[in-house]
């Protein structure tokens, strides 16, 4: 039962999680259409004189920011498990195994969105998510230095 108590059995279950969590968003439950009811209330608390297009642009930056937080912290769990790996080669390469998750998860999710008739998979998302990717792998090199 050691492995319960490892670090990195923790990191990842929790970066299953994540995974799971970003493919229930990709379906057609995260939606503009379905989403955007949830947030206006919120969105009119923050912003109370801003009109209806207002509040959709706002949203939609909202959005843009998750895929890019959303990736972020999927970098941020796959560097956690790599950089403490017993192995050697995943050890030594970190980085780039934490890369290829994200760019991996972030192809198959649009790739999905672009069977959905509410969604659409767009190559501009996934270079976001790898922005999103790639801010958090160079801000964990930074902080193991």
């Amino acid at each position: 039962m050691d492995f319960v108590t490892n670090l990195n059995f923790w990191l990842c279950i929790l970066l299953i999680i994540w995974i799971c969590g970003i493919f229930y968003l990709s379906s057609n439950k995260g939606s503009v259409s379905r989403t955007f009811p949830y947030f206006v209330p919120i969105l009119k608390r923050i912003l109370p004189g801003a009109d209806a297009l207002a509040l959709e642009t706002r949203f939609l930056v909202v959005r843009k920011l998750c895929h890019f937080f959303g990736y972020g912290i999927l970098a941020l769990l796959a560097s956690g498990i790599f950089y403490g790996s017993s192995l050697l080669s995943p050890a030594n390469g970190w980085y780039i195994y934490s890369f290829a998750i994200v760019l991996a998860v972030a192809s198959m999710d649009e790739i999905r969105q672009s069977f959905y008739k509410d969604r659409v998979g767009s190559v501009s998302d996934v270079v976001l998510d790898c922005l999103g990717g790639l801010a958090m792998i160079s801000l964990f090199w930074i902080f193991t230095q």
